[in-house]
């Protein structure tokens, strides 16, 4: 089996536990990734959201009215450029990803549990190389 197939077998089984790990709180996959994104690097404009969650900035947007809907999310005029929104996190938006981080750090921790410390360290770099050298090919 080439590389590429088992990477996306990999995002494919990823994807349905985690999908299984967040029903319970109501939240997607997407949703946890915005979360926390937003948990990450604070105020985000909707393009910037979908560039950093992997999809369209259309799709950002409508996930972006469910979240907001939910109070997981807050929308405001950036102070600088009128003309573009910041999206934030909201306590309750805080509050639920808090309450997810715990099932999926369990999917993680049974996705490498064959693998030691330096395994997964080694690992993890590996990927963010792979992502980083995939991502300067595609500019």
């Amino acid at each position: 089996m080439g590389l590429a197939y088992l990477v996306g077998r990999l995002d494919h089984v990823l994807h349905q536990r985690l999908r299984d790990s967040l029903a319970p709180s109501g939240l997607t996959v997407p949703q946890y990734t915005a979360l926390s994104v937003f948990r990450v690097h604070g105020s985000l404009s909707n393009a910037q959201l979908a560039m950093r969650t992997m999809i369209s900035p259309q799709s950002a947007n409508e996930m972006v009215k469910q979240m907001e809907g939910k109070g997981w999310v807050e929308r405001s005029p950036d102070p600088v450029h009128g003309r573009i929104i910041q999206i934030s996190l909201t306590a309750a938006g805080a509050t639920i990803l808090g309450e997810c981080d715990a099932g999926v750090a369990e999917v993680e921790s049974l996705m490498v549990a064959e693998l030691g410390q330096e395994e997964r360290a080694r690992l993890h770099a590996q990927l963010r190389a792979a992502v980083r050298a995939l991502s300067v090919q595609g500019t």
